[in-house]
């Protein structure tokens, strides 16, 4: 399978510089496999609106995988080409919850006063799919969605399509609930489905410094996302969701250090990187 990033949650660009290189958009990624017709997205930030802009006119059904849904998550949906294409199959998979269900939570961003368009006027055959944890497939991928650390229902996802895997945690705290971290397996948020991934895309928003004054926020640190990596077994890790306050001058300084202090293969995450997993 291919993965491809499109939002990043990226940083402030080089002083003179026209836009960052590793970029501005929030989470957003694609994922393609056997099945050509068919494709998965990760979460809706800002970056969607890029993968509308590039949909094949023959695909046949677009599947999205919601995270959670603070509004830099969802805030694309809007603008998503898919929606809007007449009788397009396009599958919505979000956190279940106690209080309120998909559509409704879902409709508070998309219906007036903040949208002008509802989800039951879309052209497209839209359905939602409340995800509680454990596993559900959709075409070529088998899915594993578990809870992890992050303030309101928030889910993380594991996908294999046969000859490899990725796994996905964008916000995430991992260094929350263990007293020591990184402590036993049981313990740690996120380990399940890290462990033994090809590729981990991980939360990565501070540095070690900044970290004191944000504990609970549901943010990683780029030294905790290394940690879990490490205990998990993890492949390759895909340092993800960068703060927007630190510009490309400062994330080359920062993982020139990282990847030197490790054996573990570390990449910043940068929009329109592609990578292949598996076979």
């Amino acid at each position: 399978m291919n993965v491809r990033l499109w939002g990043t949650r990226g940083s402030l660009p080089t002083p003179g510089a026209d836009h960052s290189a590793y970029g501005g958009n929030t989470s957003c990624l694609t994922v393609t496999t056997a099945e050509a017709r068919c494709l998965t997205v990760i979460d809706a930030g800002t970056g969607i609106r890029g993968v509308g802009d590039e949909l094949p006119p023959d695909t046949e059904r677009v599947d999205i995988l919601l995270s959670h849904l603070h509004l830099d998550h969802i805030i694309g949906l809007g603008f998503f080409s898919a929606l809007t294409r007449p009788g397009l199959e396009v599958h919505l998979w979000g956190p279940a919850s106690q209080v309120l269900d998909l559509h409704t939570r879902l409709t508070r961003y998309l219906s007036p006063p903040l949208f002008p368009i509802r989800l039951r006027d879309l052209p497209c055959r839209l359905e939602l799919h409340e995800v509680a944890t454990g596993r559900f497939e959709v075409p070529g991928l088998e899915v594993t969605a578990a809870l992890i650390c992050h303030p309101g229902t928030t889910l993380g996802y594991r996908l294999d399509d046969g000859t490899g895997t990725v796994t996905y945690l964008s916000d995430h705290e991992p260094a929350l609930g263990t007293r020591v971290f990184p402590e036993a397996p049981e313990w740690t948020s996120g380990y399940d489905l890290a462990e033994g991934t090809d590729l981990l895309i991980h939360d990565a928003q501070y540095v070690d410094r900044e970290y004191p004054d944000h504990v609970g926020w549901g943010h990683s640190t780029i030294s905790h996302a290394v940690a879990l990596a490490q205990l998990a077994g993890v492949a390759h890790l895909v340092a993800f969701h960068h703060d927007p306050a630190h510009d490309d001058l400062s994330l080359d300084r920062i993982y020139a250090e990282v990847q030197a202090s490790t054996s573990l293969p570390v990449t910043p995450a940068r929009e329109g990187w592609t990578f292949a997993v598996g076979r």
